[in-house]
């Protein structure tokens, strides 16, 4: 079995919500949820599917485990809820089944409250689509259509409607059939002793009985069928709807029995007042001659009794409404004008007289249901919803940002916190992973995110000054665990610890390695504490030899970076010299192997943390005074940045779902703290060597999509604790703070924090020098 694959995309269909009424609730749509779900559920069974089922009673019902949820329908406040359960739920899709008469408020208006508060994507399926709403109706429908990325209609007709009534764009929306069991073509005498019919001709309505079901019309017709055809039954199936039950009791059963009696023909009218099982529902349309919806309602656009009977093959009688128009077309069934007894009766006796003509009706029909069963129907609705998901990977849809609150927060820099930089921290070091801000201690640690926090700690030290005992702490159980992370005999660092204390690799990639390398030169040439540049020069000379192993780009950028630092304050080390000039030409020739005009970049794919290459290369070039690194490195910068700015202006980094390969499409999501953070110590690190301004405001764009100047304009930190969360998805954020995407916003808010602090200091030695020189002229 599959899961629902995103087409064109690297990403799964991995939760899904159904909205609407259940099983046990007795009416159709009840059916209908329960069918789809169930089959979607069986079908793709790595796909998570549940259902948020509305309750119309105090108590609800006694729903099945697939039911997570129960909304009251009349209660505002309970959609409110449901919508703020569904956000935290981690869905990728919510599936609405939508009828006016089940949801609460006026004409069903409490469903919008909840739809207007969900943060992800929105199928809606519409059981009625009204050719002549209410000023209200149409109000809720448009509503609805505004805030669904998809609707899903099962008739023409009702497409046609949605276009024309409700200016629907037709891109919009989608056209499936009303799912039906797969039954086999039988003939009607094999169940009908089951129900004591034998050897009769056997005429069935089933469905929940209300007025507007026009049952009394086929019984009115009987006593002239019953003087051709006297071993004739009518079987009624179905209890009374619900609703019609409470404000009337059985008085139009009671009715159709009385009327009856009174035309004589009740020992030929059966009611059956029983809310059936798809099992016994079967055997119900298989021991039917023909099968009668004699609805008065021509509004009606769907019907699950009519496409039940049409993929079971019947010979079946209807009145025109729109569904029953488009289903019996072509020859799968007849068609009689609302209200008229007489006109039934005649096609009965056609129908029976012409057995033919009847079974060929019943195989048109048949064929044309085996489109219609449950097994392709759940198969199109998972297309479909693969196609909202991946369309919202690449438009995604933006949450209402009041604008003075973002450009009061875009205005000036966060304050630097490290509360759930600490809380993520234990006696080991730095664990991976959280659940929301809980640290998840199954993942135990990696040396990346540790040697990341050691860098951080040398830059908190050098802006401040001096190294608090906080934040000393930290920086020593980071270089603690990269002490024990360094391998003798590889002269490596192994990355993944569990949380019990067991490595669980002997070599760390080399990404590993070169952040360790980075993070160590850093510490080294920039603080003050001699026990941490002493340990870190100690691990970082003995690591030093497996550097001419390192092929990966990355790992050779930070290489880069790290050698850069040491090199500061250790000029003479030759074999650092050598490994730096080495690193910086391969990274150099790298671009100029890939590079063209439409693509200037080192690799085919732009990949995790693009900026560090750029970085990697200028800070080479500068430090080498070459040139020609310099303006590549410039170069396939200022191309990135472009590649990374969305048609608004704001930074779109390129997302994890599938990258951006050369030629091939760009996914927009998920989209990586990791990615914003390297876009702004690459600009910053440009901005120093060019003085170039641009480079600042790239920094500044990028560094501002951490705030919610973004895709969706959601801030993904917190600012009171410093704690990021991991992600920007295609409509929400990703609500757990790893130490990856902490890591990343604190590093860009401290890069940010030193340029300002450098702007500041170098606008009061401007101000002293002019104030200076005022002096000596005043003289």
């Amino acid at each position: 079995m599959r899961s629902a694959k995103i087409e064109g995309q690297n990403a799964h269909l991995k939760r899904v919500a159904f909205i609407g009424n259940y099983l046990p609730r007795q009416c159709g749509l009840a059916t209908f949820t329960t069918d789809l779900c169930e089959n979607f559920a069986a079908q793709f069974p790595q796909t998570e599917s549940f259902v948020l089922a509305i309750n119309d009673i105090p108590g609800g019902y006694d729903y099945p485990p697939r039911v997570r949820y129960a909304i009251e329908a009349d209660h505002l406040s309970s959609y409110r809820q449901a919508a703020e359960f569904l956000n935290l739920s981690g869905l990728d899709l919510v599936c609405l089944q939508h009828e006016y008469g089940i949801f609460g408020g006026e004409d069903g208006s409490h469903i919008v409250t909840l739809l207007s508060e969900l943060n992800c994507p929105i199928v809606t399926t519409l059981h009625t689509v009204l050719r002549q709403p209410t000023a209200n109706q149409y109000r809720i429908l448009k509503e609805i259509l505004r805030l669904s990325d998809r609707v899903i209609v099962m008739s023409k007709t009702a497409k046609q409607f949605l276009q024309e009534v409700y200016n629907a764009p037709p891109e919009k929306i989608e056209l499936i059939h009303h799912g039906i069991p797969e039954v086999a073509f039988v003939d009607p005498n094999f169940y009908k002793d089951q129900f004591g019919v034998s050897g009769k001709i056997v005429l069935l309505t089933f469905g929940l009985l209300s007025r507007n079901k026009g049952i009394e019309n086929v019984i009115q017709a009987l006593p002239r069928v019953l003087r051709r055809h006297p071993n004739l039954v009518y079987l009624v199936v179905g209890v009374t709807h619900p609703n019609v039950l409470r404000h009337e009791g059985e008085r139009y059963r009671n009715y159709l029995q009385q009327l009856a009696q009174e035309l004589g023909v009740q020992e030929h009218v059966l009611f059956f007042n029983q809310f059936v099982d798809l099992p016994k529902l079967i055997q119900f349309i298989g021991a039917a001659d023909i099968y009668i919806t004699p609805y008065l309602n021509r509004e009606q656009v769907v019907s699950g009794t009519l496409a039940y009977t049409l993929g079971a093959g019947k010979a079946i009688l209807s009145t025109p409404y729109y569904y029953a128009e488009e289903l019996l077309a072509n020859g799968r069934g007849l068609v009689v004008p609302f209200n008229d007894p007489s006109a039934i009766e005649e096609k009965i006796i056609w129908l029976l007289e012409h057995e033919s003509e009847r079974h060929a009706m019943r195989k048109r029909a048949y064929l044309y249901g085996q489109e219609m069963i449950w097994r392709k129907v759940v198969r199109r609705y998972a297309e479909v919803f693969e196609r909202t998901l991946a369309r919202r990977l690449v438009e995604p849809q933006t949450h209402a940002l009041p604008s003075i609150k973002l450009k009061r927060e875009l205005d000036t820099l966060p304050e630097i916190r490290l509360d759930h930089l600490q809380r993520m921290t234990d006696d080991t070091g730095l664990l991976q992973h959280a659940i929301y801000t809980v640290p998840n201690y199954h993942y135990g640690y990696t040396t990346d995110d540790n040697a990341r926090g050691l860098l951080l700690t040398v830059l908190l030290e050098e802006l401040n000054g001096e190294m608090s005992a906080e934040v000393e702490r930290l920086a020593s159980r980071y270089l603690a665990f990269l002490t024990y992370a360094y391998h003798p005999k590889t002269h490596r660092f192994r990355n993944e610890l569990s949380y019990q204390r067991q490595w669980l690799e002997d070599n760390g990639s080399d990404d590993c390695y070169g952040r360790a390398i980075w993070s160590l030169g850093s510490v080294y040439r920039r603080s003050n504490n001699e026990a941490l540049k002493q340990s870190s020069l100690h691990l970082l000379q003995l690591a030093l030899p497996a550097a001419q192993t390192i092929e990966s780009p990355r790992a050779n950028a930070y290489l880069l970076l790290g050698l850069e630092e040491y090199l500061q304050a250790q000029p003479g080390d030759r074999l650092a010299q050598s490994l730096f000039q080495s690193k910086a030409e391969g990274l150099l020739r790298l671009y100029q192997q890939n590079n063209s005009d439409e693509w200037e970049w080192f690799e085919e794919v732009l990949a995790y943390d693009n900026a560090v290459l750029s970085r990697g290369l200028l800070i080479a070039g500068a430090s080498l005074q070459n040139d020609e690194m310099i303006q590549a490195a410039l170069r396939s910068l200022r191309w990135l940045a472009e590649v990374q700015r969305a048609e608004q202006g704001h930074f779109a980094p390129v997302g994890n779902m599938g990258f951006y390969r050369r030629g091939g499409p760009k996914a927009r999501f998920d989209q990586q703290p990791l990615e914003a953070y390297a876009m702004v110590g690459a600009c910053l690190d440009a901005y120093r060597v060019t003085q170039d301004a641009f480079w600042y405001s790239e920094a500044r764009r990028a560094f501002e999509w951490f705030l919610g100047n973004n895709d969706l304009n959601l801030p993904l930190v917190d600012c009171s604790t410093g704690g990021c969360r991991d992600g920007l998805q295609p409509s929400r954020v990703n609500q757990n703070q790893g130490a990856e995407s902490t890591l990343s916003y604190l590093l860009a808010l401290v890069e940010m924090h030193r340029v300002a602090q450098a702007l500041e200091q170098s606008k009061a030695a401007l101000h002293l020098t002019q104030y200076n020189n005022g002096q000596r002229s005043r003289r």
